[in-house]
């Protein structure tokens, strides 16, 4: 509500000033003003308020204005003369605005051609009803020269306001583009450490389950043998395995559930889902005050893949690099797809891996990171990756290079496309 009272007050403020900004392109009252630009672009930038309140409110404070101008000039004892005068001009608004919301010109934003022929349009109209009732107070006579001039100055006011508002729309949908783009990217982020960790539920779920079934069976052959205590310990030991399975399956749905509603593409291209990573490391890069090249490399036809699946795995390997680097460095990434598996390969040029540590990189546990007060990583990192990697079927190793710290990565295709 406040809002609309503040649009109807700049209305009211604004539009009588423009329009006092005119010139007289022929003899008589046929004038210029920057009124009608202004109050156009107001109703198309100002979705909420309503156009004929609006057209109203503007008639009064143009016909007021320039009454109290016109007393000025004259005398205050020829007030009704000034009246008289101005009265026009509130109709000309007063009709400008109920045209405007006739034709819906406000539901038309995506075609902004027909948006300024509507404008043209209703300047027309408007104007052609304020000359003729100026007609009979001022005997102003309607020629075929002034409507023509008429329609020349519609025309050229209203896809001058139309160009100017498509610059401000164009500029709003590229601030809103970027701003959601940045969300995506965030939200993404987030998604794909909940995909690992889903990963990971469903993988304990079924653990559960083959150890309820083992538990139950060995249950079983011990209450054949007549071993009634042990048999009820292991019946409730499988019990309670049954329900630790019940819900790992009742947060993987509460997990799937929140995955759904965000509205990201499930399926993207490589190249969409790297730029992605990409981008998200170097504004990673830049908290960390590093500077770092990146270098990417992709070959091969490739389908559109899982990007809650390649996106967790590529980024934690790429934020490992960019945490192995200490101030300055590369880092390269490279996707090529042989037959039917995916071949990643990330490398940089940071602080490096001792041979004496390589054997223990993918151990739980094992960190060769430290902050700043001397606390150690926790260390589940790599093996985390390469345990997730491995459930869906695929590899991670060290690869030997020199100079460089490069992991290898090769994934059937199928787990990366496969939906559902």
């Amino acid at each position: 509500m406040r809002e609309k009272l503040l649009a109807y007050l700049f209305i009211i403020i604004a539009v009588p000033i423009a329009g006092e900004l005119k010139f007289y392109p022929i003899d008589g009252d046929i004038r210029v003003s920057l009124g009608t630009p202004l109050f156009f672009f107001t109703l198309l930038w100002l979705r909420k308020i309503h156009p004929i309140p609006a057209g109203f409110a503007a008639g009064l404070a143009v016909v007021f204005f320039r009454m109290l101008l016109y007393c000025i000039q004259t005398d205050f004892l020829q007030l009704a003369d000034g009246f008289f005068l101005n009265i026009p001009v509130f109709f000309y608004y007063f009709v400008y605005a109920s045209l405007f919301y006739f034709f819906k010109i406000y539901t038309f934003y995506e075609k902004p051609f027909f948006i300024g022929l509507m404008g043209v349009v209703t300047e027309v109209i408007a104007s052609m009803v304020e000359i003729t009732i100026r007609t009979f107070t001022s005997h102003v006579p309607i020629t075929v020269t002034t409507f023509l001039m008429i329609g020349g100055i519609a025309f050229i006011r209203s896809f001058f306001v139309l160009g100017f508002f498509n610059i401000l729309i164009l500029r709003e949908t590229i601030l809103a583009k970027g701003q959601q783009r940045q969300r995506n990217e965030e939200i993404l982020l987030l998604i794909s450490n909940l995909y690992v960790e889903m990963i990971q539920l469903k993988k304990s779920a079924k653990n559960a389950e083959e150890l309820t079934s083992t538990c139950y069976g060995l249950y079983r052959d011990l209450k054949a043998a007549q071993i009634n205590k042990e048999a009820k310990a292991v019946l409730k030991v499988a019990g309670q395995m049954h329900e630790i399975k019940k819900d790992h399956q009742r947060i993987y749905a509460g997990l799937s559930k929140l995955m759904v509603k965000e509205n990201l593409n499930e399926f993207m291209h490589i190249d969409d889902i790297v730029s992605i990573i990409i981008s998200a490391n170097k504004s990673y890069g830049e908290m960390l005050e590093k500077s770092i090249e990146y270098q990417v490399h992709i070959s091969g036809n490739h389908q559109h893949y899982n990007t809650f699946i390649l996106f967790s795995l590529v980024n934690n390997l790429i934020a490992n690099s960019v945490e192995a680097i200490l101030k300055q460095g590369q880092i390269k990434l490279s996707v090529t797809k042989t037959g039917d598996t995916i071949e990643i390969i990330v490398s940089d040029n940071g602080s490096g891996i001792s041979n004496k540590n390589k054997q223990f990189i993918f151990e739980p546990g094992f960190t060769t990171k430290f902050d700043e007060t001397g606390n150690p990583s926790n260390g589940i990192g790599l093996s985390h990756i390469k345990n997730v990697i491995e459930t869906i079927g695929g590899e991670m190793e060290l690869l030997d290079t020199t100079g460089e710290t490069t992991f290898g990565i090769q994934l059937p295709e199928a787990c990366l496309t496969e939906r559902g």
